[in-house]
């Protein structure tokens, strides 16, 4: 490990230390608590409609870090000690229903989302607390919903049986970052190819910086989840087949985007083993991907570009990432408020560059940074990020979160991935 990994680990150590966490045994079992419901409204609305609570068998998050320190998130959810009114779990995501409420379609119809949040299982009565950012950053409350652990309308059936394997790793799940690999569009002839496929893709996603360093830290499981067809739908050549979990290409009429709305039974799947992050395996070699933090990655199996893809789309997922891109065709419209700073980690509007990368700069790097030949090889503050040409600065004038040019992530985009991989493994 080189000495800028040193001092990056003892810098995100030290400032973690600041932060209080709670005693996992004295306010949770080891074992689920999952909440479900359907986000609906359209570009100027939203409401929450409750569908299901219940226990899950299996933990994989940490038992250290329970309490969210991160901010990253277009939403985020608490549980709430009611006895103590103590925040005893918090977590940050991201969600399609977010996405679309920026598209044109949104300002025209309203539609409804499924939603799925995970958490440890409270052994005391708490109350759930959704949250969603508004505008100008800051977050709202917007559905609260009540837990009585003892509840008997808390589910407790044990999730349908999916066949599994444990590829890679050793470690405790609790210490350890547990990716469940989910099978879509594989026929029940097709497991085997499944198998390697989550072998050669993890591969992918290990031979990048930092996770190369952190490989023996990490479980991969391969769950196998048998789809009626092989393959997955592509509406916009009228292909559509009777998968496990229903992706779909042409997500928002983009034909590159690669996702599913079904969070149920990605989800039902899951919980058969323990699970920090979800990776949906797609069996196709179409070119498409998509990644939603902390909610699921999703990418081809066989595209030649698989490799840049699935670390891209992880980034999303796990890290929170944003997109660098500024002139690839997406569907969002006015998707950042430029007199705010984002809460990606990659991205910054320089109205508060000092929570960002300003202290990885050279002190002769001019901000903003000219996209010329000068600077190619120069951590700067280049105009262009986001979905947007202006207003909107990146690290670097190509990274892995803009372009498949780059193998590998650029510096700030590492040391935000690695800031979570240590958050995740309890350190």
């Amino acid at each position: 490990m080189n000495c800028k990994s040193i001092f990056t680990i003892a810098f995100v150590l030290i400032s973690y230390a600041g932060f209080g966490q709670v005693n996992f045994d004295r306010y949770f079992e080891n074992k689920s608590l999952r909440i479900d419901y359907m986000m609906g409204g359209d570009s100027n609305s939203q409401t929450v409609f409750f569908k299901q609570i219940k226990e899950e068998p299996n933990w994989g998050g940490s038992k250290i870090n329970l309490v969210d320190k991160f901010g990253y998130g277009t939403f985020r959810f608490k549980l709430i000690d009611e006895a103590s009114e103590k925040v005893i779990y918090s977590k940050g995501f991201n969600s399609l229903f977010q996405e679309w409420q920026t598209t044109a379609e949104a300002q025209k119809i309203k539609r409804a989302f499924y939603q799925v949040n995970v958490m440890p299982y409270p052994k005391n009565k708490a109350r759930f607390v959704l949250e969603s950012r508004k505008w100008d950053g800051s977050m709202e409350e917007i559905w609260t919903y009540n837990i009585d652990p003892k509840n008997y309308f808390i589910g407790k059936e044990n999730p349908a049986s999916v066949p599994f394997t444990k590829l890679m790793g050793k470690g405790d799940p609790d210490k350890s970052v547990d990716i469940a690999f989910i099978a879509e569009g594989y026929t029940k002839n097709e497991m085997e190819k499944f198998r390697a496929d989550v072998k050669r893709v993890a591969g992918y996603i290990f031979d990048v910086p930092p996770f190369d360093r952190y490989k023996k830290r990490f479980n991969i499981y391969a769950l196998e989840s048998v789809s009626e067809d092989s393959g997955t739908d592509i509406p916009g050549e009228h292909i559509y087949k009777n998968t496990a979990v229903n992706t779909t290409f042409y997500t928002f009429d983009v034909d590159r985007y690669l996702t599913t709305f079904d969070l149920k039974s990605l989800h039902d799947i899951s919980a058969n083993v323990p699970y920090d992050q979800i990776f949906v395996l797609i069996n196709t070699d179409r070119y498409g991907g998509g990644g939603f933090y902390n909610y699921y990655s999703s990418c081809s199996a066989d595209n030649a570009l698989s490799y840049e893809v699935s670390s891209h789309e992880f980034g999303h997922g796990f890290a929170g990432l944003a997109d660098e891109y500024y002139s690839s065709e997406v569907a969002y419209e006015d998707f950042y408020n430029l007199k705010i700073e984002p809460w990606e980690p990659n991205i910054t509007t320089l109205v508060d560059f000092e929570k960002k990368w300003k202290d990885m700069l050279k002190e002769s790097t001019p901000v903003p940074t000219p996209r010329t030949e000068e600077y190619i090889n120069t951590l700067g503050v280049f105009e262009g990020g986001g979905y947007m040409s202006k207003g909107i600065y990146s690290p670097v004038q190509d990274c892995k979160m803009k372009s498949n040019k780059m193998k590998h992530f650029c510096p700030v985009c590492e040391r935000a991935v690695e800031k979570v991989i240590l958050f995740r493994i309890g350190e």
